[in-house]
């Protein structure tokens, strides 16, 4: 891997149709449904993508979204709050 390289863990959209309407998704969560493995020695911050669809009003807490994840998520009554600092999205 070159020097400049990134890590980060994506989840699409269309994976957080196990949670509940109404839940909050963060990390740990995540992690806890198996969407989001081997990531507690590792730190990766997880980055939501926009693959799939949701149906559901989901509060999102996660450190970076794509704007088409944003805009489905928002579309379907949730809200996305970004962990840490900068904007997240990308």
């Amino acid at each position: 891997m070159g020097p400049f390289r990134t890590h980060a863990i994506a989840v699409n959209v269309g994976r957080l149709v196990v949670f509940e309407a109404g839940a909050t998704v963060d990390p740990e969560a995540l992690a806890a449904r198996g969407l989001v493995k081997n990531n507690a020695n590792r730190g990766w911050p997880v980055k939501v993508l926009a693959g799939g669809e949701i149906d559901r009003a989901l509060t999102v807490r996660v450190h970076a979204v794509s704007a088409a994840a944003r805009a489905k998520i928002e579309a379907a009554g949730g809200t996305v709050e970004l962990i840490g600092a900068g904007d997240g999205e990308g």
